[in-house]
Parts: structure tokens; C-alpha cells; sequence
């Protein structure tokens, strides 16, 4: 049973996966993942093609100073998507329903950021996929990119 965020929707690996685990998660109080709830879904499509446009603006204009701003964007905006996960998941799997069947004291259902957690009897994994490489990649090339920049105003001068 799996789970994919995307860029503006959340989906199970399998068909029903999502309602199974808003099923199960409803016995020990967490909240009906729904992405009506969720605003980041709705914004950040447009955050990624803004940062497309500025991306082919600064490939066509050039600068390391530029290349460096968007590097430097992207990395922030990165920073603060993680956080906004983190807090979501924090959320998620502290803020539990008091009313609910299923209650452990003390125990908390925070799914992992990255990696794998124990959770009763389900093995939580949490990894990032493919739109995460391409981001990753997309830093790079710009590094790479700036790197070059400032070499080639270093042989000019």
C-alpha cells in the first residue's frame, strides 16, 4: 500500500490505497487525507512554472549573477517546501482525534520525512521521487552553469 504526493494531487500506489489509509488512519485519530485541505496543491504548480520561466530567462540572458539568484531561489524555496512537509506530517500525526477507537498514551503516528519508521504494526517509508531528481538536477546544471560563467569572465579579464 503506497502513497504519491505529486505536484497537485495525492494518489495511492493502488487504486483504493488512499481510501484504505484514510480508512485505517480514522482508528487512531488522524485526519481524511483529502487534497481539498491541502492549499499547497492548488500553488505549487504555479510556483514550478514560474521557476521554469525564470530558469529559461536566466539560460537565455546568462550572468553568473543570475544563474546565482535562481540557484540560490531554488534552494530557498526548497527549505521551505520541506519545512511545510515536516509540519504537515507533524500535524498530521500528533493532532489526533480524542475520540478515537484505537488510543496508545503517549504514542504519536508522525509519518518519517525521509526514511523508514515503525508505527504499531505498519512500517511507514517516506522518499522522495522523481520530481525531487529533476529539481536536484536542475540545481546542478545551474551550478555547473555559473561555475562555467565565472571561469570564462576569469580567462576574458
Amino acid at each position: 500500500m503506497g502513497l504519491y504526493i505529486w505536484i497537485n494531487k495525492i494518489t495511492g500506489e493502488g487504486p483504493n490505497d488512499l481510501n484504505t489509509l484514510n480508512g485505517l488512519n480514522h482508528y487512531i485519530g488522524m485526519k481524511t487525507i483529502d487534497e481539498e485541505s491541502i492549499p499547497e496543491l492548488v500553488f505549487m504548480p504555479y510556483i514550478i512554472v514560474t521557476l521554469t520561466f525564470l530558469g529559461l530567462l536566466v539560460a537565455y540572458k546568462g550572468g553568473s549573477r543570475s544563474i546565482l539568484t535562481l540557484i540560490i531561489l531554488i534552494i530557498l524555496l526548497g527549505v521551505v517546501g520541506m519545512y511545510d512537509f515536516y509540519m504537515w506530517e507533524y500535524d498530521y500525526g500528533h493532532n489526533l482525534n480524542p475520540d478515537a477507537p484505537i488510543k496508545v498514551p503517549g504514542m504519536s503516528y508522525q509519518p518519517p520525512f525521509i526514511g523508514s519508521k515503525q508505527l504499531l504494526n505498519i512500517n511507514a517509508t517516506s522518499l522522495p521521487w522523481i520530481g525531487s531528481a529533476f529539481i536536484g538536477m536542475s540545481v546542478l546544471l545551474f551550478g555547473f552553469s555559473y561555475l562555467n560563467e565565472r571561469k570564462n569572465k576569469g580567462i576574458q579579464a
